[in-house]
């Protein structure tokens, strides 16, 4: 069972690492420059969208509307990138 346990745990741990490497490779390379500004400010620095909209001199519908792209940018290509993850595993 400990056996088990460890596997499981290691597996996890490369799943992880590989999705924070796809999330990290798809924020370098799949979203805008500007999506990826707005989006580290947010997600990274932690700041609300007003203060962005300020700091960025832009409204904050323009940084909301940013954000949510950006997001959906990232989630689709997180998610082709894990279907073909999960292809790979079956073969």
């Amino acid at each position: 069972m400990a056996v088990y346990a460890r596997a499981m745990s290691a597996d996890n741990t490369d799943q992880l690492n590989r999705v924070k490497r796809n999330l990290v490779r798809a924020l370098r390379s799949d979203v805008t420059e500007k999506q990826r500004r707005v989006l580290l400010l947010y997600y990274a620095e932690g700041m609300t969208m007003a203060q962005i909209s300020r700091k960025l001199g832009v409204h904050p519908s323009t940084v909301s509307r940013t954000i949510r792209r950006g997001v959906n940018r990232l989630r689709r290509c997180l998610r082709y990138g894990a279907e073909a993850f999960l292809t790979q595993a079956d073969d």
